[in-house]
């Protein structure tokens, strides 16, 4: 379900992708000071998703899993924004006759989103996902 994003929160998120992510962490914290809110890795040492917040900005990343079915592997960076109301938003994308290049569906993850590209082919997605803190 969905819920309105905390009051003085961002809610667009820079989603980037990684060869090696863990070496890209280490990095990142390192050398931008950059804090580990989440890390989840994958069985084969990368990481599924993680989220490094620097103030009150996160960055979210994976690694490349050069899976030709998902859009996001076929990108080093994209943007990812939290909206309320995804169904409404996916409506007024295709009406404007965006491409749809992920169909709105609900994830393992809890959220319900879709991925699409502007006029110049740069990789958006909407969805209800908002990356906080896990409790």
């Amino acid at each position: 379900m969905s819920k309105p994003s905390p009051a003085g929160r961002p809610n667009i998120f820079p989603a980037l992708k990684y060869q090696d992510a863990p070496q890209a962490i280490e990095f990142l914290t390192k050398a931008f000071g950059f804090e580990r809110q989440v890390v989840y890795p994958t069985d084969s040492g990368g990481i599924a998703h993680a989220q490094l917040k620097i103030g009150p900005g996160v960055v979210m990343l994976g690694s490349d899993a050069k899976n030709p079915a998902n859009p996001w592997d076929a990108v080093r960076m994209g943007i990812y924004v939290y909206v309320e109301d995804v169904d409404a938003h996916h409506a007024r994308a295709r009406a404007a006759g965006a491409e749809i290049v992920r169909p709105l569906a609900e994830t393992d993850y809890g959220s319900r989103e879709y991925s699409v590209r502007d006029s110049e082919g740069n990789l958006w997605s909407f969805g209800t996902y908002y990356p906080e803190d896990p409790a």
